[in-house]
């Protein structure tokens, strides 16, 4: 899909050779490694930072729970007793 192949790096490996020579090629690749290896370890301390406050946030604050609704139950009205009906 999207990346470099074979090719590509024969081709930026010669312009490099022919841009900074052979004799500075070497410590131009040491230096972007180590270049590239602390970027990678910076972004590792910064995501652990930032899930570390999270986890804290998350712990300091409870989630609100919902109410408890109460049980849904029909009205019940009583049974008419003898007494309560109109006389017909």
């Amino acid at each position: 899909m999207f990346g470099i192949g074979m090719p590509e790096l024969i081709v930026i490996f010669i312009v490099a050779l022919l841009v900074f020579g052979p004799k500075k090629l070497p410590d131009l690749g040491r230096a972007l490694g180590r270049g590239l290896a602390e970027f990678k370890r910076a972004s590792e301390e910064l995501k652990e930072g930032l899930s570390a406050d999270l986890r804290l946030e998350e712990e300091e604050t409870p989630s609100p729970q919902p109410p408890v609704a109460a049980p849904q139950t029909a009205p019940s009205e009583p049974a008419p007793s003898k007494g309560d009906q109109p006389d017909g």
